[in-house]
């Protein structure tokens, strides 16, 4: 190491000093505010049973106990989706569908990048026999997940539905149109075996 010249000793310490005065000086970073309570190792293995017992009472077709469990999960952890996607499922489950479809709306509006959510607002609404509004639905659904299989497959399901619709209409416009008759006896079978997931 070189020796600093006994002339420029004085500027040297000089400039120490003030290195020094000016480190202490800075404000000390705040540490990274600490994660809320309900995100606590043990606050997420509960929620991950809460989750795990709600979805045995649905299996179990314990619709009631399953939606209060799942009403409990989300006041304690409010920011979080799967309570709220397993409480539309149960409420559909149980029959409930305006339950559920206003259960997916509001998840949908909260979390507009899932995909399930509206795969599943679409099958509501197919069933409902509103195949426009289930399959705008379901391009959601692919606009947000692409690789998205069982939405891509509802998808074929709607449209097929859908040429069901024209084609029918086709054929009561023009009695004598048999292409028309023969392709809706065509999806109408293929219908028969396809059921929305």
């Amino acid at each position: 190491m070189a020796r600093v010249p006994s002339i420029l000793r004085p500027l040297a310490a000089l400039v120490l000093a003030l290195a020094c005065t000016w480190a202490a000086a800075q404000p000390a970073e705040d540490p990274a505010p600490p994660l809320p309570p309900e995100y606590s190792g043990e606050a997420r293995r509960d929620y991950a049973r809460g989750l795990a017992q709600a979805r045995e009472l649905i299996e179990a077709k314990r619709w009631d106990e399953a939606i209060a469990r799942l009403d409990a999960l989300t006041a304690e952890r409010p920011r979080e989706a799967q309570a709220r996607f397993l409480k539309a499922v149960a409420l559909a489950d149980a029959g409930r569908t305006q339950d559920a479809t206003a259960a997916l709306r509001a998840l949908t509006a909260d979390f507009p990048e899932l995909p399930e959510p509206r795969n599943n607002l679409a099958v509501l609404y197919a069933a409902q026999g509103n195949y426009a509004m289930a399959r705008a639905e379901l391009e959601l659904a692919l606009a947000a997940a692409p690789d998205y299989a069982t939405a891509r497959e509802n998808l074929g399901d709607v449209y097929a539905r859908l040429a069901a619709v024209e084609y029918e209409r086709a054929a009561s416009l023009d009695r004598s149109n048999r292409s028309a008759a023969q392709k809706l006896k065509q999806v109408r079978d293929l219908l028969a075996t396809a059921a929305p997931r």
